[in-house]
């Protein structure tokens, strides 16, 4: 499998919820996890964004991305993947009550492989900005 290919199947499975289950073939064991957000400032491995992921769409059950571009450097091993994420808090979770507030939020993946794994994420996403749509900030 080529690494776009690979990309795109750990992208859709994250993005819609499927946890550390659904991502962990597409990665190298302990791959790593950075985003310069305060929402994500303690989570350092893969493993505990898809968890993070998966959990999100229990107040936003209706969660789900737009994808924006999508590009490949084989030179460099990474994959970049830019998206949209839209949803409405209308589940119970987050810092309270459901708020029946929407929420379209940029993000992008900058995905590192280890040979046809992906052995780092960085996520690039303002979280003040998604938290404030949906009234949590």
């Amino acid at each position: 499998m080529n690494i776009e290919q690979t990309a795109r199947d750990f992208f859709e499975a994250c993005e819609t919820g499927g946890g550390w289950e659904a991502c962990t073939e597409h990665c190298v064991e302990g791959a790593a996890f950075a985003c310069q957000a305060d929402a994500l400032a303690e989570t350092t491995t893969l493993a505990g964004y898809a968890e993070w992921m998966k959990a999100l769409l229990g107040p936003i059950p209706d969660g789900r991305y737009e994808l924006t571009a999508f590009a490949t450097d084989v030179t460099r091993g990474t994959v970049v993947a830019a998206a949209v994420f839209r949803g409405t808090q209308t589940g119970s979770g987050g810092p309270g009550q459901p708020t029946g507030r929407s929420v379209a939020s940029d993000y992008v993946y900058v995905m590192a492989f280890e040979g046809d794994r992906i052995k780092h994420v960085t996520k690039i996403w303002n979280d003040l900005q998604a938290l404030r749509q949906l009234g949590w900030a």
